[in-house]
Order: structure tokens, then sequence, then C-alpha cells
């Protein structure tokens, strides 16, 4: 029996610092706590299909000030994020489902060495929702206390007769090892999912979203629900946000913890350490292989001309780990991250203060300039990893306009480009989402170089 509790939440807009409250009215159910307990098991936390561990950033930032340890808490990083297009078949810079499962076992291995805990909790966004399925189902219940699945497709973005080796089809081989029986779960590991309310790209069912528009998927808006598990459906975020708006970190924590978060704003500390890792995109395919002998530079800057205040806060160059960092800085200062890494352009990142320290301020530059770019002066974009932006559910500026490449309707993009003419090379543009704002400057793209505004919220 599929166990469904919903949660409809209305104008869920992103408000950085704060959590949405619930509209007068609306249903206010949520997931009960698995199992009361006093100390809470250590948590990994597994991205998705493409992406890296600096996007579980907020949500180690909550975590740490509602009293988990940052020594008892993990975030992995894939080599090879990216899924392949026949999981059977060899593709470079791609990783295999197997590939995923082996290791995942190996961190899930390292956080218990770390703690001496006997099991540990898994929270996957998306994909990663695969690997935790697969190492439970394939030997690994017994290392593992809870899984939370946040908007993975868990019966596939398609359900056809074809490709019945693309992991992503609900009716493929992969999936359907994982979902056969009465239940889809693993008896002994307490497991919730957490989905959209018809918001998310990857459960709909026209396939306009994956590429074949008029063509039915099979899946629907419940795809990602578990037949055994706890369902709960957190209204209209995106398939990113149902992982990482604060919405879904209170369900995350209460669920693992036994209790409700005593805080889900980000509390800022007195001092500020940054640090991470850099990494590529050979052939065009994010990795997350280290990159060496790249230079990470910081400054700040001042929030509302995108202009820098002084040398530089922290200057680093790779080694062959990929490291940069530490680098100490004011929880109130605005920042512009200058990354050069060998073969691709220089990258400008402008973020928002950082409240707190982190060592997963992952880099990754800007994809090489293209035959698009080739009459711009400068290229800016406007980045959102923990969410897609949605119109006209969202505030989305940029520039002072609604980015036209930004379509309506259920969320799909993560980013927005503007291309300026060579005259207004060196100008401030504003990227703007819901209240979080940055201004970031426009760089000659004739130096080979590429600006980009990086949404925290």
């Amino acid at each position: 029996m599929r166990l469904s509790r919903r949660t409809i939440l209305q104008g869920v807009g992103s408000l950085p610092f704060a959590v949405a409250s619930l509209p007068a009215g609306a249903i206010a159910q949520t997931a009960p706590a698995a199992v009361p307990s006093t100390e809470v098991p250590p948590i990994l936390f597994v991205h998705g299909n493409g992406d890296y561990d600096a996007l579980w950033m907020t949500t180690l930032w909550r975590m740490e000030f509602n009293g988990i340890a940052r020594d008892r808490m993990m975030a992995i990083n894939f080599t090879d994020p990216l899924a392949r297009s026949d999981d059977k078949v060899e593709q470079a810079n791609r990783s295999s489902t197997e590939d995923q499962r082996r290791e995942l076992a190996a961190a899930i291995a390292e956080l218990k060495r770390r703690t001496g805990a006997p099991r540990v909790a898994l929270v996957g966004s998306s994909r990663g929702g695969y690997a935790i399925r697969n190492v439970i189902k394939n030997g690994g219940a017994g290392d593992v206390s809870h899984a939370v699945l946040c908007g993975t497709p868990n019966h596939g973005l398609f359900a056809t007769d074809d490709q019945p080796n693309n992991e992503f089809n609900g009716r493929g081989t992969f999936l359907r090892g994982l979902n056969e029986g009465e239940s889809e779960v693993t008896p002994g590991v307490a497991f919730l999912t957490l989905r959209s309310d018809g918001m998310d790209k990857y459960a709909q069912a026209d396939g306009r979203f994956i590429g074949k528009p008029g063509t039915p998927t099979g899946v629907t808006n419940e795809g990602p629900e578990l037949k055994g598990a706890i369902n709960l459906v957190l209204g209209a975020l995106d398939h990113r946000e149902v992982a990482f708006h604060p919405r879904a970190f209170r369900e995350i924590y209460k669920f693992i913890a036994g209790r409700e978060p005593a805080r889900i704003a980000i509390t800022p500390e007195v001092s500020v350490k940054l640090s991470g890792l850099v990494s590529g995109t050979p052939g065009g395919v994010p990795t997350n292989r280290p990159v060496a002998g790249a230079t990470v530079d910081i400054f700040r800057v001042d929030p509302d001309t995108g202009e820098r205040e002084g040398e530089a806060l922290h200057s680093s160059k790779t080694g062959a780990d990929g490291r940069w960092g530490p680098a100490q800085v004011d929880p109130a200062w605005s920042l512009e991250f200058v990354l050069a890494s060998p073969g691709a352009p220089t990258t400008h990142i402008y973020r928002s203060p950082f409240p707190r320290s982190s060592d997963v301020v992952h880099l990754r530059p800007a994809r090489p300039l293209g035959p698009a770019d080739k009459d711009a002066g400068a290229v800016v974009i406007m980045s959102r990893p923990r969410g897609y932006f949605g119109l006209p559910r969202d505030v989305v500026l940029f520039d002072g306009k609604e980015p036209a490449d930004v379509k309506p309707g259920v969320p799909t993009d993560a980013a927005a480009t503007l291309r300026l003419a060579a005259g207004e090379v060196g100008r401030n543009i504003v990227a703007q989402f819901g209240e979080e704002r940055i201004v970031a400057r426009a760089w000659p793209a004739a130096e080979n170089r590429i600006a980009i505004a990086e949404l925290t919220y």
C-alpha cells in the first residue's frame, strides 16, 4: 500500500534565510519522524545527475545550527556524475548505475569509519536516489537507517518498451529490478519520498520536457513515490527545490532526527572559512574530476555595483587534488571568485555573502564561448543551482527584465544568458530571484571571459 501524506504549499517563492509559511486554510500535514532518538545518525548527502556536493551547502548549514556536528555529515562527489545513454555501454566521463553504487558504498563505509556509527542516513536528490536504492537493495540495508529520496524519478522519466538499458526508463532493466515485488522499499530501512505537486519537469505525462513533445511518457506526477514508503507532496516546488528548499529541509531533518528543527533560518557565524574543489567539463561533459593548475582569486565586491573593494582576499593554485582554500571572509561580504582553469574561459563568479563556513564551495568553469556568442561584447549568466526559475511563480529579473530564455509554466531552466554589445562591456548587471539580488560585472568576451551571477537560495 502506498502511504501518502500531502502538503499543499502555495506561493513558494525563494526566501533567503527563511521558510515560506503555509497560507491560511492550507493542509498542514507533514511526514512523521521515523524513529525518535536522542542521537541522530550520521547523514550522507547524495547529489543528482551531472551535479556536485555544493548543492547541499545550505542544507548542511541548517543541519549544523540544529545540532548535527559537521564531522557527522558528508556530501559525496561522484567522479563522473552524468549518466550513460545506455547503462551497459561505456561512455567517456559518464557513469553507470554500478559505478555510482560502488562509489556510494565506499562513502558509506568511510562515514561509518569516521564516526563509529553502525548505520547512516542517506539523503538523495534526483538520480542520487537511484544510487541510494541500489546500495540498499544490493547488500547495504544493514548500513542504512533512513533513506530520503527527493524528486527521484523512481518510475522513470519515461516508461516505454524501447531503450531497455536506459536507467531512466521505468520499464527498463534497472528500474524494474528496483521496483519489483509488492513493496518497492527494502525492509529495515525507513523510507521517505518528497515530490512536487505537478511542477517537477521530470514527472510529467507529456514528453515535452525530455525532448519528445506530444509523446506520452507513461509517467505521472506521482512517479517519485514508492509503495511502502512515506510519500510527501511539497506543493509547487520544482524538481530541485524538493531537495534544497527550506520546506524540504524541514521534512528531511524531522524524519531523520525525530523532532522538528529548532530553526530553519540560516544563522551567520562570526568568522567564515571557505574552501572546495575545482573540477572540469572535458568535452563539454560535467565531471567532478579534480583539476590541477587552476587559480582561484577571491575579491570582496560592492553589493550594489559589483565593483571590487581592494586587492584579492585570497589567491591559490590547485594541486593534483583540485582543492583550493581555505579563505577567510566576513559573513556580510559579497564576493567575486575568479577561476582560471586550463583550457577553459576565465570565469568570474559573483556570489551573495556566505553566512557560514563551507568546505564544499565547488567551482567549475563556464562552458566555452560558442557560435551564439561570436558577436557578443560580453556574456553574463544568471545561474540557480538549487532550483529552477519558475514564471510566473517566481520573481525573476535579469538586467531589469524577465529573461527571454526562461520558459513559463513548469520550471525547466536553471540558467539564463545575457549577451551584451561591445559598448556595454564593464557595466553592472543585476540578477534578481525572489529576495536574493546579485550584481555582476560584464567582462570582455574578447578576452575569453564569462561572468556568472550564481544564486545561493
